[in-house]
């Protein structure tokens, strides 16, 4: 989908450091109105957060929601890795019997 893939440009982007709305339009070549669009988004999900300065808005990333989804995958990661240990340990077991 053509909108999640440019959110998650905009994230990627937000990585490095906070935004305006202006540097992320001209960054991905988005109109300012399109770039607002997708930033209210992004907001409403609680991933960015915005601080009205005078008349600019300037967006970062909230750290909390991509340190919960970090954790969450490090549990699959666990699980994937005792796997293939267990798959190395069989296969070696084969290895030694021939």
């Amino acid at each position: 989908m053509p909108s999640q893939s440019t959110r998650f440009q905009i994230v990627e982007l937000l990585r490095n450091g906070s935004l305006t709305v202006g540097e992320i339009a001209e960054q991905l070549d988005l109109l300012q109105p399109a770039t607002s669009k997708h930033l209210r988004v992004l907001n409403q999900a609680g991933l960015v957060e915005v601080e009205a300065l005078a008349n600019r808005r300037i967006y970062k990333l909230r750290q909390q929601p991509f340190q919960n989804l970090d954790h969450w995958l490090e549990s699959f990661k666990r699980v994937w890795e005792e796997r293939y240990d267990r798959m190395n340990d069989y296969l070696r077991k084969l290895q030694e019997k021939d």
